[in-house]
């Protein structure tokens, strides 16, 4: 199992989970934050940290946004897994899930 960055993260991305995060698993994309799923620990550091709670156990994602669990994991799919995201900075790329949404008003 892991944590999901869902919905509310996409245009945001405050941040605060990457600073909790204490095994550097959430990369940034263009439009939203993305946790690696065999790089994150389940500790659920990040969780509590999160102002738009955009961030669910897998298990507990709403059903309106299960297809995040997909575009977290997928968002991977050519990078594989990189070990760290604190050396790879913004990922310039989306999931097609996030990238076709219109920008979301904060």
């Amino acid at each position: 199992m892991t944590y999901v960055i869902a919905q509310p993260c996409v245009d945001v991305k405050d941040r605060s989970c990457v600073d909790e995060c204490p095994v550097d698993c959430i990369y940034e994309g263009d439009r939203m934050l993305y946790i690696h799923p065999d790089e994150c620990i389940d500790c659920g550091a990040c969780e509590p940290v999160c102002p738009v709670e955009a961030i669910f156990y897998e298990d507990d994602t709403p059903e309106e946004w299960s297809t995040y669990y997909q575009a977290n994991v997928e968002f991977f799919d050519d990078i594989g897994s990189p070990g760290g995201a604190a050396v790879h900075g913004v990922i310039p790329k989306d999931h097609p899930i996030i990238a076709s949404l219109p920008p979301q008003n904060q």
